[in-house]
């Protein structure tokens, strides 16, 4: 009886670590990936066994190619994204969508007068934004770019919009209105998904292969960034001191009013009926035939195949 227990206990002691995996974002540390820090912090994945590192990313990182080619396990794309990667023959596949309303939007000057997004583009003026993006196609398709003039985005800097009445610029709702408000020159903002593209956005996705091959892995980490995200929204601040601290460009004020911005975005009839990040293949079938529509995709991509259900 002892030398069994003695036996294995040994063989506990020696089993190989789980390796470390890697779940790569598409920015760097702010409450749009708050959940997925309060995962790491509270201990969610290491609970179900899996050793999942949160790595910061930056503006331009391909990180739908870093799955797609099993650079890391795991990453954070937006819909579209991932729609016409699997055009591409990139067997990426959705996991968990935290944004069920897209928080992409223009954000214009309040003393501007405007009030509706179709009249900033029923008037001269400018706009910052990255053209080619899906929802920057969509917008040229629906309203024109005629009377603007579009310049490349500012990517948070606020120097023109100040200076200049005329001017629009994307952004995130949850990030440059906050800071513009600062300014002293109050912002308009109009979210892009109230003109009907709507993307999810903060998807967590991994390789459809690795799905297939490790699916008890896939649910344990999905399972502890919902459990993470849940956490969060419960109560973000000392998830936000920590996020503060790999990312202290922002203060403890904007954290906290990002954090209250995003909620009503990410929680939704949806995700109170079936989990926080859930998804339907509805949404994204509309998502694949608007990308049709503007040219994006041409080869055959199935709703089904984009995303998996299981909570």
């Amino acid at each position: 009886m002892l030398r069994t227990l003695v036996t294995a206990i040994v063989l506990i002691i020696n089993l190989p670590a789980a390796a470390q995996l890697t779940l790569q974002l598409n920015w760097k540390p702010e409450p749009q990936f708050g959940g997925f820090y309060a995962a790491e912090q509270i201990g969610a994945f290491k609970k179900r066994g899996v050793d999942v590192r949160v790595e910061p990313g930056g503006a331009g990182l391909p990180v739908v190619q870093m799955v797609g080619t099993g650079r890391v396990a795991y990453g954070i794309v937006s819909a579209d994204e991932l729609v016409i990667a699997r055009s591409r023959g990139i067997d990426v596949v959705a996991l968990l969508a935290v944004y069920q309303t897209n928080p992409q939007g223009i954000m214009t000057r309040a003393d501007r007068g405007i009030t509706q997004l179709a009249d900033l583009f029923a008037q001269p003026g400018v706009l910052a934004m990255q053209k080619g993006l899906p929802y920057a196609l969509y917008l040229e398709k629906k309203y024109g770019f005629g009377k603007l003039e579009i310049v490349p985005s500012p990517f948070g800097d606020l120097t023109a919009y100040r200076r200049r009445k005329d001017y629009a610029m994307q952004c995130f709702v949850t990030s440059e209105p906050l800071n513009a408000a600062k300014t002293g020159v109050e912002p308009r903002t109009f979210l892009i998904a109230d003109s009907g593209y709507n993307p999810y956005t903060t998807v967590l996705v991994t390789r459809g292969d690795h799905l297939r091959a490790s699916p008890d892995e896939v649910r344990h980490v999905t399972d502890a960034a919902r459990e993470g995200w849940t956490a969060y929204l419960a109560d973000p601040k000392s998830f936000n001191d920590a996020m503060r601290k790999l990312n202290p460009s922002m203060d403890e004020q904007t954290y906290a009013a990002s954090a209250a911005a995003q909620k009503p975005l990410i929680e939704t009839d949806q995700t109170k009926a079936n989990g926080i990040g859930s998804m339907t293949a509805d949404r994204w079938a509309e998502l694949i035939a608007q990308l049709r529509d503007l040219g994006l995709i041409k080869s055959e991509v199935k709703a089904a195949e984009c995303f998996t259900a299981a909570k």
